[in-house]
């Protein structure tokens, strides 16, 4: 499936999320929505998923997990805060580095407009 068909179905699924929740609820209450929203749209949804960190020759579990990984192709990092800070968006990227994916969005649900909250990766 190409790259900009899975974002535009993530960013329609979590606009869906925001519209019924609202900007108040806390990060693991989006996740699990937004992850039902995309599985019933037909994507391979994996939550949680174990980024493990390789130093050298030696392969790390530091307990990073990225929030939502979709079609095994797009990094999706949640956060519920006022303002977007460059600390999400290195991790954002970090997960993309460490799992070898190209693509990623990092969404904020505390906006009162969530395409606000919105920021694509490319990697």
């Amino acid at each position: 499936m190409d790259y900009n068909i899975i974002t535009g179905k993530i960013i329609g699924a979590a606009i869906n999320v925001h519209k019924e929740l609202g900007p108040g609820m806390l990060e693991n209450t989006y996740r699990h929505c937004l992850a039902y929203e995309l599985e019933t749209m037909g994507l391979k949804v994996r939550c949680e998923v174990p980024v493990p960190i390789v130093y050298k020759e030696v392969k790390l579990d530091c307990g990073y997990r990225i929030d939502i990984l979709v079609e095994d192709a797009v990094v999706v990092e949640l956060i519920t805060v006022d303002a977007f800070n460059p600390v999400f968006e290195a991790q954002v990227l970090t997960y993309m580095r460490f799992a070898n994916k190209h693509l990623g969005l990092l969404i904020n649900f505390r906006t009162s407009v969530l395409k606000n909250g919105i920021k694509r990766y490319i990697f």
